[in-house]
């Protein structure tokens, strides 16, 4: 399994591609695949036929998954996108920002 530094609810700027620049949530965190999930980026159109679930068919817009080396973790101290570092903070492994040496975890 490839390890992600990026978890799920995570403020992340895109560095790369068509949405360049943008800022969002990370909805969700494909693992196996290394890519996430960000509100409001990658936003594809997506045919939909109508089901049970979904009585109404038609063209649906719907963020798609990112690679996650596409994104940066913004640190909510220095408000900026950076590198994340691990280390052991009372014997618990937590997330800080390479750039001002916070701590990124919600603990």
């Amino acid at each position: 399994m490839i390890m992600v530094k990026v978890k799920k609810g995570d403020l992340v700027r895109v560095i790369v591609g068509k949405d360049k620049g943008k800022e969002g949530k990370v909805l969700r965190v494909i693992p196996r695949e290394n890519k996430v999930i960000v509100e409001n980026v990658h936003i594809v159109k997506r045919h939909q036929r109508p089901t049970q679930r979904l009585r109404e068919g038609g063209i649906i817009e719907r963020e798609a998954p990112i690679h996650a080396s596409n994104v940066m973790v913004v640190c909510p101290s220095c408000n900026k996108p950076t590198r994340i570092g691990y280390k052991f903070v009372e014997e618990k492994k937590v997330r800080y920002c390479k750039k001002c040496g916070e701590i990124v975890d919600r603990i």
